[in-house]
């Protein structure tokens, strides 16, 4: 059965150490099937992040969420961020739409270790919105900006300088964040993790 996830093409990916290790893949999804996940994103409304017990995926979707939650996904990612994720609770959170006030300069928090953003936007034609690598607190020092196009994939090791952001955007912003997180304290804290595995068995019962 053919994959969702363009595997290789992630693990293909360089790795860049400075200004914190991150790698970027412009198709992270199989070409085949990105239309049919676009179809299947959530229909999300309002701006935020929403735990997978809030939204109702279709089921080309969920079979993404399925693979992203499989141990060669997992592998690939502790091995190019050189991390141990093996046991690592995972955290998934969607984000439908971008406020004026999303995007701000930021770190993420220490409990988290890795963060993964897949975007799923068919085509991006705003000049803003596009996430920066950024080496400090200003927008205009940035490393790397990654257009939010469907399958367009980030994925950073969590580290006290880990600066990123976008330029404002208001309207459709669609993407997938997955954080694996130190413990099950931290995964509830971030993204409800239990609202996640209950909805997967729900919806595969």
């Amino acid at each position: 059965m053919s994959r969702l996830l363009n595997l290789d093409a992630v693990s293909a990916a360089k790795t860049s150490k400075s200004p914190y290790p991150y790698f970027v893949v412009d198709r992270s999804v199989t070409e085949h099937f990105v239309d049919e996940i676009l179809k299947d994103f959530p229909d999300i409304t309002a701006g935020g992040s929403f735990a997978l017990s809030e939204v109702n995926p279709g089921p080309r979707f969920t079979e993404l969420l399925e693979e992203l939650n499989g141990a060669d996904f997992r592998n690939i990612i502790s091995n190019k961020l050189e991390l141990d994720l093996r046991d690592r609770p995972m955290v998934i959170t969607l984000r439908g739409i971008s406020r004026a006030k999303d995007g701000r300069i930021h770190t993420d928090s220490k409990s988290k270790m890795a963060t993964i953003l897949i975007y799923f936007n068919e085509p991006w034609l705003s000049q803003t919105g596009k996430l920066r690598v950024l080496s400090s607190e200003d927008m205009d020092d940035f490393v790397a900006e990654i257009t939010p196009n469907a399958g367009a994939m980030i994925a950073f090791k969590v580290t006290d300088d880990c600066w990123h952001g976008y330029p404002a955007f208001e309207g459709i912003r669609q993407s997938i964040q997955i954080n694996f997180v130190e413990d099950d304290k931290a995964a509830n804290k971030h993204g409800r993790r239990h609202g996640w595995t209950a909805k997967l068995k729900k919806i595969f019962s």
